[in-house]
């Protein structure tokens, strides 16, 4: 039977898409359906049809699955923000163990009886969880000021002060600096003109510290009549850090790299575990720091350090697995691409006074080899916590060749880890223990941890 765009019909959800949307068929034909929860009968409307598959809307749900929650925010469907606030938590974390198993059978071609995975690890409280917020301010049509995320795949930002994945002193920062610029009249950044001043507002939160930084990034070089803004924010409780960051350029990128400092000092101070960091606007630093605790528990864990190894953390950022290791490894050595995340790197180090770790800026596969053949340094244990794309094959071949006891990787993205598990278990490894950690409630991401181990 031909399905064709606007057909309206109904269906069972009977699995889930990597991005979260349910998947139901009809005769036989294949719908994907944003917002549907695996276990609903729903009312659905062809949107897009093609041959064998199609992409549908969800009218309504007939029959609500066992699975289904209400929300806790009013606006979760419309919102590009989270995928699965209609699902369950404990049915989120089975979607997401599952979602890792099925990369690992499809992409990595690992028969399921093989592969050693544990109970994914999840969250207490999975909301409220972020450390970090972006916001852009726009004018809508009427010229009201307005905030929020933008809606999915696009740049319409839907309008709302409160989301529930951010701690509530979000909200009280943008009322703060909105009702300032409305006093004011500063005007809001206009995408398609590339005029207007203030373009996002920046929010860090230090969980363990409970230390506030709000950073506005303006299209500009400066703010005036800051002196009532500063005044209101510093009526939050741990208002730490007030700056601007000059970003003048007609780009999707958000910050500029100048910072200017408008109150108090330019960065604040958290905890991953025991370890302390700095975080400026700028620096790269983990979003949810609860769980990546757990995550970094878990490579530690993996590694099985005992005092006298000599660990390589590649990609390593500003050094937050680098530094977890040097707490049980003889020497770690961090290497990372960008220069200034070295610098924090090696601040952070300070900071904590461990003196066993050392970091390199440049290419895993320049720095290994050259530290091997000049400096005979070996590797032990060789730790990768790569970018959603996964691991250069030159990166994975120089893994290879240093001939490591044990690779421990962090991955953001199954899919690509199931890709270079694959080549790494065709060169000499096998793997031997696998677990997923919930980083980010209420998205379809999921992190995972993997030990492999050298063949003998």
């Amino acid at each position: 039977m031909n399905h064709r765009k606007n057909d309206v019909l109904t269906l069972k959800i009977e699995d889930m898409g990597n991005d979260g949307e349910g998947i139901g068929k009809a005769d036989g034909y294949t719908l994907f359906v944003k917002d549907a929860v695996i276990g609903d009968e729903v009312e659905v409307k062809i949107m897009k049809a093609k041959k064998h598959y199609g992409y549908a809307h969800l009218e309504k749900v007939v029959t609500p699955s066992p699975y289904r929650v209400e929300p806790l925010c009013p606006i979760a469907r419309p919102c590009g923000g989270c995928q699965l606030q209609a699902m369950s938590y404990e049915e989120q974390l089975r979607f997401k163990q599952n979602k890792v198993l099925n990369n690992l059978t499809r992409i990595g071609g690992f028969p399921e009886s093989d592969i050693p995975i544990e109970p994914i690890l999840g969250m207490d409280e999975p909301f409220y969880y972020r450390n970090k917020a972006v916001f852009p301010i726009r004018a809508d049509k009427d010229g009201n000021l307005i905030t929020g995320f933008y809606a999915g795949r696009t740049h319409n930002i839907i309008n709302n002060r409160r989301c529930y994945l951010g701690v509530k002193e979000n909200e009280q920062v943008l009322d703060i600096v909105i009702a300032w610029m409305e006093r004011n009249h500063i005007t809001a950044y206009d995408e398609a003109a590339g005029n207007g001043l203030v373009r996002h507002i920046l929010i860090r939160y230090g969980f363990s510290t409970k230390e506030v930084m709000v950073c506005l990034v303006i299209n500009g070089k400066n703010l005036s009549r800051t002196e009532d803004l500063i005044e209101d924010l510093r009526e939050i409780p741990g208002m730490t850090s007030i700056t601007t960051c000059t970003n003048t350029k007609q780009t999707n990128v958000i910050m500029g790299d100048k910072i200017d400092l408008l109150w108090g000092q330019t960065y604040i101070t958290d905890y991953i575990g025991k370890i302390q960091f700095q975080i400026s606007p700028l620096s790269f630093y983990q979003v949810n720091p609860a769980q990546t605790k757990v995550l970094y528990e878990t490579a530690l864990e993996y590694a099985d350090l005992h005092g006298d190894e000599t660990v390589w953390d590649l990609y390593c950022g500003i050094g937050t697995i680098s530094l977890f290791l040097a707490q049980k490894a003889k020497q770690v050595y961090g290497v990372e691409i960008v220069p200034e995340a070295i610098k924090d790197a090696r601040h952070n180090a300070k900071l904590n006074k461990i003196e066993n770790a050392k970091f390199f800026t440049g290419r895993a596969e320049d720095v290994l080899p050259d530290k091997y053949e000049k400096e005979q340094i070996h590797a032990d244990v060789i730790v990768v916590d790569p970018p959603r794309k996964g691991c250069e094959e030159s990166v994975l071949d120089t893994m290879i060749q240093m001939q490591p006891e044990k690779i421990v990787y962090v991955s953001c993205d199954s899919a690509t880890l199931a890709r270079d598990l694959k080549y790494l278990c065709r060169h000499g490894y096998e793997m031997k223990r696998v677990r997923g950690v919930d980083q980010f409630s209420q998205t379809v991401h999921v992190e995972t941890a993997c030990l492999l181990v050298r063949k003998p």
